[in-house]
């Protein structure tokens, strides 16, 4: 089931107003749905659902139609992507932007064809600067734990224009999250250190409702 027609700019809003994003997998689709449950609860409004499974699309698939039902404002987008044929499937499964630990022409003209926001993973000055050029609407920062906040503050000096999005290594505290944001990026993604002890919902959904409070903080400053 596709999700309601959303711009790209819509989308993009959303994600620099809820700049914590769970990027999460799952081969169960009612795991991940109550997953989805949670940190919505907790007030994620933007989800990266990961091609990481032979099923992925099958799950992803039930997980739009779960959250069209559920959770009716969140934005729910594709990560791990490599090709153009599999943004296609995505962007037709509901997939309201996509994400890659590296950047494809082919597939940021797909995204460009359908007017959804393009991530691009990138590292170094000249591929962050040419997954812009690309089209990017935000570029992610991969893997940020081999580079660490000091190297974002670093790009920030000659890139200050360029929206910026960091995980690998950002884990849900107080003092990562200030690290990160105080570097200049403008959001995070969390992978398997947001979802420690994940089967307590209502705990997850706490601790995330704190961590989003946090981050509301940290944007006012």
């Amino acid at each position: 089931m596709a999700q309601l027609t959303v711009s790209a700019a819509d989308t993009l809003a959303t994600l620099l107003r809820y700049p914590v994003v769970p990027v999460f997998y799952h081969a169960d689709a009612a795991y991940a749905q109550r997953m989805l449950q949670a940190c919505y609860a907790g007030g994620i409004r933007v989800f990266e659902f990961t091609n990481r499974g032979g099923n992925a699309l099958e799950v992803f698939t039930q997980l739009q139609a779960y959250a069209q039902e559920n959770c009716p404002d969140m934005v729910l987008g594709i990560g791990t992507l490599f090709t153009a044929e599999q943004a296609e499937q995505f962007i037709a499964a509901g997939a309201a932007f996509v994400v890659q630990p590296c950047a494809t022409a082919e597939v940021a003209e797909v995204c460009r064809a359908h007017n959804i926001p393009w991530l691009p993973g990138a590292l170094t000055p000249t591929e962050i600067y040419n997954a812009s050029q690309l089209g990017a609407a935000v570029v992610k920062i991969f893997p940020g734990n081999i580079v660490g906040p000091d190297y974002v503050k670093a790009l920030r000096g000659p890139i200050p224009h360029i929206k910026l999005m960091v995980t690998g290594g950002v884990e849900p505290t107080r003092e990562s999250v200030s690290a990160w944001f105080g570097a200049g990026v403008n959001a995070v993604g969390m992978g398997s250190q947001l979802f420690k002890n994940a089967d307590d919902t209502d705990a997850l959904s706490a601790s995330i409702s704190e961590l989003m409070q946090f981050v509301e903080t940290l944007k006012k400053n």
